[in-house]
């Protein structure tokens, strides 16, 4: 199964934020697109960074006006990217390995999708349901 597979089930529409904007902004689009983690990108096509709700919790941790803060300021910028042509198998290695929940679909250097361990988890499933059904059809005939 590919990653382009998760995208036609789930959307291709990814949330952005410059990385000009506060943490205070940061918080208010996360609590209105119910969403834990945000791609960060200047033009909302290309990925500058990644920004989640941990790292909102590790600022505020004892930062005075913590909701002044950039977001450019306390994002990841080095991210992790996939294609719609790789392998969920090798993203779910990806997300384990790094310790990552939410990794940026890229096609030709624009923002295609993101794609999270949750998405990941839901598709896993799916195929081990097919499977079952598929071991049982062939046991039952």
């Amino acid at each position: 199964m590919k990653i382009n597979d998760v995208l036609r089930g789930k959307g291709n529409q990814v949330v952005t934020i410059s990385p000009d904007a506060t943490v205070t902004e940061l918080l208010a689009l996360l609590a209105e697109k119910n969403i834990g983690a945000v791609v960060v990108s200047a033009d909302g096509s290309t990925v500058s960074g990644i920004v989640s709700e941990r790292d909102v919790v590790r600022l505020w941790n004892g930062t005075p006006d913590a909701g002044d803060v950039r977001v450019s300021a306390i994002m990841t910028a080095e991210v992790h990217t996939c294609t719609p042509d790789d392998l969920i198998d090798n993203l779910m290695r990806l997300m384990t390995d790094r310790r990552i929940r939410h990794v940026p679909v890229v096609v030709d250097g624009k923002l295609a999708g993101l794609v999270s361990i949750g998405d990941v988890v839901k598709s896993r499933i799916g195929e081990l349901e097919f499977e079952k059904e598929q071991l049982s059809n062939y046991i039952s005939s």
